[in-house]
């Protein structure tokens, strides 16, 4: 089961860091943050684990902030506003994701209090 994103107010769990990939080592298919040149299956399942948490924080993260610029540009405050149709069409969701996603942004930019609303995804 997904974990619920962290709201403002909660403390956030630092993953690993995601380390840089050379540009080298990132055009060949086989390496990956250095994981197969580990030969210990204990220390590569810490590793690997590392890396999927910190990609999870890292998506989740991501959410908030496309959730957030959705409701920035839905905001009737705006004179370029967008609709959520020309929302969805940009982030290639569906009309419907888009209303839950200006939603879920404007509880977060409001704080994250007050509307009980759960994650869009």
């Amino acid at each position: 089961m997904a974990e619920q994103t962290p709201r403002r107010n909660e403390p956030r769990l630092r993953p690993a860091p995601l380390l840089f990939e050379p540009a080298e080592a990132a055009s060949d298919p086989e390496h990956f943050f250095d994981l197969e040149s580990i030969d210990d299956p204990r220390a590569l399942l810490e590793r690997a684990t590392e890396l999927t948490q910190a990609f999870r924080a890292a998506a989740d993260r991501a959410v908030e902030f496309q959730a957030m610029a959705a409701a920035q540009l839905a905001d009737p405050r705006r004179f370029d506003r967008l609709t959520t149709a020309d929302i969805a069409e940009r982030a290639e969701w569906t009309e419907d994701y888009a209303k839950r996603m200006v939603e879920f942004g404007q509880d977060l930019l409001r704080g994250g209090e007050g509307s009980g609303h759960a994650d869009p995804v």
